[in-house]
């Protein structure tokens, strides 16, 4: 369509932008000079990358506006994540509370990514209208980590079965600012479950907190992961398939601490847990689903 950005530019498109042949084009692609994908036996370079690329390729004296970011992740906690940044060993630190907490402070320059898992208000996709809204401008890539199972965890032999079975039982709530929390709050009125009917504990702060509540018995269920509730052999009824995405500074992909979490991703061992991991879906993963 006319006036229509692609995420990605063809071998002639990146032709006409260079000014050269595209013979130069396939030369600097086997050679590794220029950020490439292949795909269908077609070579493909992404348009962030090679924006990226050109402007670390060009000379003279720059001067950055914006303040450098602290190496640091926040937003959603995500198990998977957390301990790829850990075993990696990338010299990244991590600051995980809530989605809408991290979307800010990546806005507020505090983070060089933040995981997000915000349905739409429409429900119709995931994180997208949240970025644009609070984010508009801001040099950044928005790209998918992980499809996650998410639902009710429940002890072990739970009669609890669907949303509609939680009214008069005690349920561990996430913070307001929390992506768990969003969509519970969505699927329990289309359920038509009255919010007062819940007797709520004190909301927990990760999702690792909410299912220990289910755990130790001061809650009977939680809305959670189904890789969490494995973990603690408790019981799940899946609800929602939901897309867990990284928000990332265009400029800090480049840096070394995110490519060495990039190559550490693209291994077999990385490869191995998420297989482990019930619930997960990594076949997406470093899609691009919005770029700022």
């Amino acid at each position: 369509m006319p006036g229509e950005t692609h995420t990605y530019l063809t071998t002639r498109e990146l032709a006409d932008l260079l000014r050269i042949k595209e013979r130069k084009v396939y030369d600097m692609a086997a050679a590794g000079e220029v950020p490439c994908s292949r795909a269908m036996g077609k070579l493909l370079f992404p348009r962030a990358e090679v924006e990226a690329w050109l402007a670390a390729s060009s000379s003279g004296p720059r001067v950055d506006p914006r303040p450098a970011r602290p190496p640091v992740v926040m937003g959603s906690h995500d198990p998977l994540l957390d301990w790829a940044v850990r075993e990696s060993r990338c010299g990244l630190a991590t600051a995980f509370d809530s989605s809408l907490d991290g979307l800010a402070r990546f806005a507020a320059g505090e983070c060089i990514a933040a995981g997000l898992h915000v349905s739409d208000p429409e429900g119709g996709g995931w994180n997208v209208a949240s970025v644009k809204q609070q984010a508009t401008g801001v040099p950044a890539v928005l790209v998918e980590w992980a499809r996650r199972e998410r639902g009710l965890v429940v002890a072990p032999g739970s009669a609890i079965k669907g949303i509609a079975d939680l009214a008069g039982k005690q349920f561990a709530p996430r913070q307001p600012e929390a992506g768990s929390q969003i969509l519970f709050a969505r699927l329990a009125v289309e359920a038509g479950l009255d919010p007062a009917a819940l007797q709520l504990t004190a909301p927990a702060r990760s999702e690792t907190d909410a299912v220990l509540m289910v755990q130790e018995g001061k809650a009977d269920a939680c809305f959670g992961l189904a890789s969490i509730a494995a973990q603690f052999r408790l019981g799940f009824v899946p609800l929602a398939s939901e897309r867990y995405d990284l928000l990332v500074d265009r400029k800090a992909w480049f840096d070394p601490p995110f490519q060495a979490l990039l190559a550490f991703c693209g291994s077999q061992v990385f490869a191995g847990r998420a297989a482990e991991m019930q619930g997960y879906d990594v076949s997406g993963r470093f899609d691009v689903h919005y770029n700022g």
